[in-house]
């Protein structure tokens, strides 16, 4: 029986800014992206995400509020993948690691090509991020 992965992404927003990776994998190799990955056996989201952050920008983070949930089937070309979005605070200077070739932050009015569905979480993220405020 097939079932979906689960991922999560870590949207870290900063003076209009928002932390972004380049990817160093396939699926879009090259291409920015929030900070995440998948949620290991044994691991809570909140944990993966955490941790997800930490490997790939070298940043603290700390959850700030869940900003949502993105489950679309065709999201991710890899097969089914649902991912569990949260808004962060980090502390630090961004540096790549892990997956990542590098780390920094793109102005929300002037962000690249992203890959997946990040264009939208992002959105998303923004209306959070503003109601926080």
């Amino acid at each position: 029986m097939k079932k979906p992965s689960v991922t999560v992404d870590g949207v870290i927003i900063k003076n209009g800014k928002v932390l972004l990776i380049k990817r160093k994998n396939e699926p879009f190799k090259g291409r920015w992206a929030l900070p995440g990955g998948f949620v290991e056996y044994g691991e809570t989201v909140e944990e993966a995400a955490l941790r997800e952050v930490k490997e790939e920008t070298g940043m603290d983070a700390r959850i700030k509020k869940l900003v949502g949930v993105y489950s679309d089937p065709d999201r991710d070309p890899r097969g089914h993948t649902i991912s569990i979005v949260f808004l962060m605070e980090a502390e630090g200077e961004a540096i790549a690691g892990d997956d990542a070739i590098e780390a920094r932050f793109f102005d929300l009015n002037d962000l690249p090509p992203l890959a997946f569905d990040h264009a939208k979480i992002i959105k998303d993220a923004v209306k959070t991020f503003n109601n926080e405020c």
